[in-house]
């Protein structure tokens, strides 16, 4: 199978959304597929082409930048060339540029399968309300032209104002979910490296508006009323977050409240994120809105014996619904958080599952065979579609 994927970025850029991508393409490639990855050139440092663990990653230039998107005037000519080599597309959404991609899949009479991870909603302001507005229409449409949807979970599905328009085309896969192999030397040396002694409260997240980051801080006061040496440990990127600087100023005098309690650790690499996992009591998911839909990294806690806490998002909650390993709390809550936090430091084991039943739900082999099967019966359908042995596929209905 030869598959064009794409999205807006890509790595090394950090986000769920691309490590998903990363996990997906990776373990296709190395099933002996062709994998091309379309995406942007948001850092002018970055290779316009390279192979990274046998996918074909290739990045349009950027001409300018739309809030937290990009504008590429050479991706549609990118794209018309690279869809001409390919037998399907994987298109990623949110995305403006995934109605053209999706259209020119149409008329090639391709599989076109989208990847729905989230909403978009940006920061309030008339420019961004202009710019949710056309990128949500470019969703819609593209939708309307895809031959299947994917979602992560029913529960998402279910409550997703775009996804339940096409309920029809919508697909459950389980996301791919990794975590390294680490021997416990690397963990103790992490935990040294960072001088970590008392209770441990893990995030791992940029710091975004949509991460309710400060759901976090202002739950602290009621933990460390129980556990004055808890700390947080913040993996992630938190400075000079493409839109996040007016949040990360508004933040600072929390940070510089609970700086004896608080630590950032900056960006880790997949090794050191599977340290950090069993080094922390607890990972916390506090989001506040549907730009999150499921948070990745509650699973790779999990894998590594650590449970969670997920704001009661549909998705989200999800990861602690399935295992019972963790709670889940009203979103926005603070003092359900901070109470649900106690609990779980309070009484650790009742929190605790064998890794074995999270890995049988959540890998990146089983997304993959699942990708796999969705794509064979898709290109089988498109090849008895040329043949006209079967009606083109409605732009609003299943097949």
């Amino acid at each position: 199978m030869r598959l064009l994927i794409a999205l807006t970025y890509y790595r090394p850029h950090t986000s769920g959304l691309t490590i998903y991508v990363q996990r997906l393409a990776t373990e296709l490639a190395r099933r002996g597929h062709t994998v091309t990855v379309l995406t942007s050139q948001y850092d002018p440092s970055l290779p316009r082409r390279e192979n990274m663990d046998g996918v074909e990653v290739i990045r349009a230039p950027v001409a300018a930048r739309v809030s937290k998107g990009v504008l590429m005037p050479t991706f549609g000519l990118m794209a018309s060339r690279l869809a001409l080599r390919h037998d399907a597309m994987s298109l990623h959404l949110p995305q403006f540029d995934a109605s053209g991609l999706a259209l020119r899949g149409r008329l090639l009479r391709q599989p076109v399968v989208l990847t729905y991870h989230c909403d978009l909603q940006l920061p309030p302001s008339p420019f961004n309300r202009v710019v949710n507005t056309v990128v949500n229409q470019s969703n819609r449409l593209a939708g309307r032209l895809s031959t299947a949807i994917v979602a992560y979970t029913q529960d998402f599905a279910d409550h997703s104002p775009f996804l339940s328009r096409f309920r029809s085309k919508v697909r459950v896969i389980p996301p791919p979910v990794e975590v390294p192999d680490v021997p416990e030397e690397e963990v103790a040396a992490f935990r040294r490296r960072w001088n970590i002694q008392g209770p441990v409260i893990g995030m791992a997240a940029r710091l975004a508006s949509e991460k309710g980051v400060e759901v976090l801080l202002n739950a602290l006061p009621h933990v460390l009323e129980r556990y004055p040496d808890a700390r947080v440990l913040y993996a992630g990127q938190y400075e000079n977050v493409m839109g996040e600087e007016a949040y990360a100023r508004r933040l600072a005098p929390l940070f510089e409240r609970y700086r004896d309690n608080w630590t950032f650790l900056g960006t880790l690499s997949a090794r050191d994120m599977a340290s950090f996992f069993p080094n922390c009591d607890i990972i916390v998911v506090p989001s506040l809105n549907s730009t999150e839909s499921f948070g990745l990294v509650q699973v790779e806690a999990m894998l590594c014996g650590t449970p969670s806490i997920a704001s009661e998002l549909p998705g989200v909650r999800q990861p602690v619904l399935q295992t019972g390993m963790g709670l889940v709390t009203p979103i926005g809550d603070s003092a359900a958080l901070g109470a649900a936090l106690v609990r779980i430091l309070d009484n650790p084991a009742d929190f605790i599952r064998p890794r074995a039943e999270i890995a049988a739900r959540f890998s990146t082999e089983r997304t993959a065979t699942e990708y796999e099967a969705l794509f064979a019966e898709e290109l089988e359908h498109a090849r008895r579609q040329k043949a006209g042995k079967e009606p083109p596929v409605p732009t609003d209905t299943p097949k």
